[in-house]
């Protein structure tokens, strides 16, 4: 070692320095950032609701007569169309019923029949003055009532023919069919509390959500109507795993009804299901348009960094390839993307990738995102 270098080495010493290698002292290329340029776009901004799922039709299968029911004639859990036969109950005493009923009509026809022929009897003797005109009116009148009495007999047949015809259960509604609570055997009532079964119709389903009152004071005023002008108006269901939901959905109606504990009104959307994926009762979240946000920024969210406080920040690479950091308010998140609407200019070129090489001040080279 040279005598210079051998005091420069004890220099160093002297004053609490490290030698520093050449290759060291050299300066190094700029960093590397991959970056995306901002421009200000419109974007509807959601809110987001909790919803249960619900039928769009439900129908509870109840039987109309009494008596023992002796089969089952579907499979549970299946889909079933409207007139579809569910259960028989035995019907031998509504058999009977039906041909007690069918001799009355014959008994009453041949009165009338009786009636008939005394009337014009009577009638045929009182033109020629051989019968009195008291004689004719109550035969008349007799047959009057022979034909009241068939009309009679008719219609309490047609009502044996309905008990009999609800002997067979049918669905009165198209749809997929739940557990049977009755087995055969059973003995079943027309004003029992407890349904044989439930038919549902699932594609399409509601989903039923609440909202504030003071929302729907807005919307009804008109106010969310001119936010909303313009804004895409599609509802966005998330399932209870987090996942979105494939299908889109529609508002159909709200309850003219406010909860008088919650202060919320229920809000009807209708969603189409044609996986069956939607099931009644299910836990889902709504993403309602609220509003329109205008003049914001898209920013991925792999683009926001946090600062110790959790306050959102941005790197930006300014007109000289130097990163500055800025502050940002975000709106809401949209995707894998954060609604921001301070902090971003028109134009800006903010970091996307590459925070490990380089820092705020630091000169990089920007090479823009592949989209």
């Amino acid at each position: 070692m040279s005598d210079a270098r051998t005091f420069l080495f004890i220099l160093a010493a002297v004053i609490g320095l490290t030698p520093v290698p050449m290759q060291a002292q050299q300066s190094q290329d700029p960093g590397r950032v991959t970056v995306l340029t901002m421009a200000p776009e419109d974007v509807t901004l959601t809110s987001l609701l909790p919803g249960r799922v619900a039928a769009s039709a439900e129908a509870e299968v109840r039987p109309q007569v009494n008596g023992i029911v002796i089969e089952r004639l579907f499979d549970e859990g299946a889909d079933v169309a409207e007139g579809d036969p569910l259960y028989r109950i035995d019907k031998s005493t509504y058999e009977a019923a039906v041909r007690q009923a069918r001799a009355r009509v014959a008994q009453a026809e041949a009165r009338l029949s009786a009636a008939e022929r005394d009337a014009d009897r009577l009638t045929e003797l009182q033109s020629r003055n051989v019968a009195s005109q008291q004689a004719l009116d109550e035969a008349v009148s007799a047959r009057d009532s022979a034909q009241a009495g068939v009309q009679l007999a008719e219609a309490e047949l047609n009502t044996a023919q309905i008990e009999l015809s609800r002997t067979t259960i049918r669905a009165r509604l198209s749809g997929r069919i739940g557990l049977s609570q009755i087995s055969q055997g059973a003995l079943v009532t027309a004003s029992q509390a407890q349904p044989l079964a439930v038919i549902r119709t699932i594609d399409p389903v509601y989903v039923d959500v609440t909202q504030s009152a003071a929302d729907l004071l807005r919307w009804r005023r008109g106010e969310t109507a001119e936010e909303l002008e313009g804004a895409d108006a599609t509802v966005r269901l998330r399932l209870a795993d987090g996942s979105a939901y494939s299908e889109t959905g529609a508002l159909k109606a709200a309850e003219p009804n406010v909860d008088p504990q919650t202060g919320v009104v229920t809000l009807r959307m209708q969603f189409d299901n044609p996986d069956l994926l939607l099931l009644p009762g299910m836990y889902v979240q709504v993403d309602m348009p609220v509003e329109v946000a205008e003049a914001v920024f898209l920013v991925p969210q792999e683009g926001v960094i946090r600062d110790r406080r959790g306050r959102p920040r941005v790197w930006v690479v300014n007109a000289d390839n130097v990163i500055e950091e800025r502050a940002v308010n975000i709106v809401q998140d949209q995707g894998n993307r954060w609604v921001v609407d301070e902090g971003l200019s028109d134009g800006d070129r903010i970091v996307v990738a590459g925070f490990q090489k380089t820092g705020p001040g630091a000169t990089v080279v920007p090479e823009p995102r592949a989209e």
